[in-house]
């Protein structure tokens, strides 16, 4: 559980007994935490770059949870989130959730409730941060392409034979080759289908080639 280990649980809720009752029940299983009363006062600190979640709460002073929830991605904030509520109806939960809320806790909630929902977002955040590592490094690799490389990369990818990326890009067949053979090498790829399916994470394709 190594990813809990430096995990950190950001709770928003500004009943000061609940959030500490929250707050002791995460560092009891071993999580860290962050507290704060109020968005506001979420958004002014400094967070570390280590997996984590929001538990948040829909009614708050100032900016609402819920209004938080809808435009994370504004406040540059991409960590999944847990809603809790004392007020909760079907239209706020349905917003909730389209928003792209991962759980939706009522109070009063189960202590195993919580820690599940927590536990379950820790790792979806996880993922996603080791998917974003994995499009950067994909990313870089691209960018060591020479503009003619990349336009091999589109067409070679798109299941043109070297024949007929030789006659598109009015090359010889032989110098097709050649970059052929150092977009592999550059892109670490071990087939032509690995190849492939690293055109498709680039978004890559036959339709919108590299200008030079």
């Amino acid at each position: 559980m190594q990813v809990l280990d430096t995990a950190v649980v950001h709770i928003i809720e500004d009943d000061a007994s609940l959030r500490d009752a929250i707050d002791s029940l995460l560092r009891s299983v071993g999580l860290k935490t962050r507290a704060y009363g109020s968005v506001q006062s979420f958004l002014s600190d400094k967070h570390p770059d280590v997996p984590g979640c929001l538990l948040l709460d829909v009614r708050l002073p100032g900016m609402s949870g819920l209004d938080f929830q809808t435009n994370l991605a504004e406040h540059n904030v991409h960590m999944p989130a847990i809603m809790m509520t004392g007020h909760g109806d079907i239209p706020m939960t349905v917003r909730a959730m389209k928003a792209g809320a991962i759980d939706f806790l009522t109070k009063p909630f189960r202590d195993q409730d919580m820690l599940d929902a927590v536990t379950a977002a820790i790792e979806k955040d996880r993922r996603r941060r080791e998917g974003d590592q994995g499009a950067a490094a994909l990313r870089a690799k691209y960018e060591t392409l020479t503009p003619r490389e990349q336009q091999v990369l589109v067409l070679v990818t798109a299941g043109k034979m070297n024949k007929q990326v030789a006659a598109d890009l009015n090359l010889s067949e032989i110098t097709v080759k050649i970059h052929r053979g150092s977009v592999m090498r550059k892109m670490a790829a071990r087939s032509l289908a690995d190849l492939v399916r690293m055109a498709e994470a680039l978004g890559q394709s036959a339709h919108k080639q590299p200008t030079h």
